[in-house]
């Protein structure tokens, strides 16, 4: 990841609607929501919320799908991954016991949910 890309996804982080709609967004994934309802949600006018998640698209951290008459939207976790990535990949210098801590809270406080068969 360049880091122009990074700067894009902090910078679209860093306004506090754009980051209440992608931890909405993580929240409901992998289903993702339609613009309406995370606009209900956050009780944000539609062509606001439009406004925002465009931004977030471009930054790399949504993805939008159509299904039928709705488009839905996904937090793009890679994005962030890669993002976070990007910004740990050096903070170790070489030591990886200064990361440790850092990296034991990024562990995820919670197992994945188990897959319906079918």
């Amino acid at each position: 990841m360049e880091s122009e890309n990074v700067i894009l996804a902090l910078a679209a982080l860093a306004q506090p609607t754009r980051l209440d709609v992608f931890r909405l967004l993580v929240k409901h994934e992998p289903d993702g929501l339609p613009a309406g309802d995370i606009a209900r949600e956050l009780a944000v006018p539609h062509n606001t919320m439009s406004s925002h998640l465009g931004i977030l698209s471009r930054a790399g951290l949504v993805r939008s799908e159509r299904r039928s008459r709705s488009i839905i939207y996904r937090a793009d976790l890679d994005g962030l991954r890669e993002a976070v990535t990007f910004l740990l990949r050096d903070c170790c210098g070489g030591h990886p016991d200064v990361c440790a801590p850092l990296i034991d809270a990024l562990t995820p406080c919670c197992p994945p949910k188990e897959k319906a068969d079918g």
